[in-house]
């Protein structure tokens, strides 16, 4: 980037560098390689956009640190900080984005109105993106988004934001295939993990997840058409003192979509608000949805040792929808406690079974 005129003052707008180099890369017939090196490099906003690049092998090597502008107002209404469209056989290595989030968390604290803020990374209609070794630090917004990817990998990634900043949720993933998290620390104000609507085919593994809100399917059925969410594998995870462990999340409200063949293995929880919960009467403040039941048809989910800590006395809460009642839940070898002792068990509109030692006893 430096041939570009990139300077690593962090304050000179390297933006233009940046586009230039990808420019150079795309238009290149053979591997490209755009390397970042030590120092901190300010980039404002930047779209890279690949659907007329002549190569499909192009390597973003990042040894420094991007810096976003401080200013909030500078990004807030952009949606995306660095924003990868359509882009094919994209590797990006190590490196650290730092979002400079902190005033803008300030703002929405305060109860003022502000900006959404932008989304650090953000791959969109991509195909085989790997990210590996990323630090991504005080995101403004969410820190990572896949919305329309397929064969996708992220690993070995660390994702830092405080427990109190807003919308900061770690990785973000809609609309997509073939997408494998792992190996990754991830603590933020939000879902270290979300997967949205239209997710299939996932497999997340090796996850430290705290502070935050967990890993969470959802929420789902804010709209009335909406694909579902089915193929989910998430395992061996730890979650250290966040709100939720493994969550599934619907509005209350009609919808055709669906969340089918899921299972949780190897869960650790430290410490955990709701260890194990599948809330269908999710409804924020102006959500409009009193007296109404989630459309989400919940099936084929599976908890496979699951154990730890509970810092309620209800570990396990499966609170489904009157309509459209949770079915073949299972659980197998599960052991929650709370204050030394069993946690409780709570199970509205949910069936299934479970096997093996089970604590909360199953209310299935």
């Amino acid at each position: 980037m430096q041939s570009y005129g990139a300077k690593s003052d962090g304050r000179s707008d390297s933006t233009n560098s940046f586009l230039s180099a990808w420019a150079a890369a795309c238009a290149s017939v053979a591997p490209a390689t755009i390397y970042v090196p030590p120092g901190r490099f300010l980039v404002g906003g930047a779209s890279f956009w690949g659907q007329n690049c002549k190569n499909n092998a192009i390597t973003i090597r990042i040894d420094g640190t991007l810096v976003a502008p401080s200013d909030y107002n500078v990004l807030g209404h952009s949606g995306n900080w660095l924003k990868f469209e359509r882009v094919n056989g994209l590797s990006i290595y190590g490196g650290t984005l730092d979002g400079q989030g902190t005033g803008l968390w300030a703002c929405k604290n305060s109860g003022k109105h502000c900006p959404q803020g932008a989304t650090s990374l953000g791959f969109y209609n991509s195909n085989k993106v790997l990210v590996s070794g990323l630090s991504s630090l005080n995101s403004q917004f969410f820190h990572i988004i896949l919305d329309g990817c397929q064969n996708t990998r992220v690993e070995g990634v660390k994702i830092s934001a405080p427990e109190n900043s807003p919308n900061t949720d770690g990785i973000h993933v809609q609309s997509s295939s073939g997408i494998t998290i792992t190996n990754s620390h991830i603590g933020t104000g939000d879902d270290c993990i979300s997967l949205g609507p239209g997710c299939s085919n996932m497999w997340v593994e090796n996850i430290n997840c705290g502070p935050g809100h967990g890993i969470s399917i959802g929420s789902l059925g804010s709209s009335v058409q909406e694909p579902g969410v089915k193929n989910v594998t998430v395992k061996t995870v730890t979650f250290s003192g966040t709100d939720n462990g493994l969550r599934i999340k619907t509005w209350a409200k009609p919808s055709n979509g669906f969340v089918a063949g899921v299972l949780f293995q190897h869960a650790v929880m430290i410490n955990v608000q709701n260890p194990i919960i599948i809330d269908q009467n999710y409804c924020p403040s102006g959500g409009k949805c009193p007296g109404q039941a989630s459309g989400v048809r919940i099936s084929d989910v599976t908890y496979q040792d699951v154990h730890g800590t509970s810092a309620t006395e209800v570990a396990v809460n499966f609170d489904c929808s009157k309509n459209n009642p949770c079915s073949r839940i299972t659980l197998e070898d599960v052991k929650l406690s709370y204050k030394d002792q069993p946690a409780m068990a709570s199970c509205i509109n949910a069936g299934g079974s479970s096997s093996g030692l089970v604590e909360p006893k199953a209310c299935l």
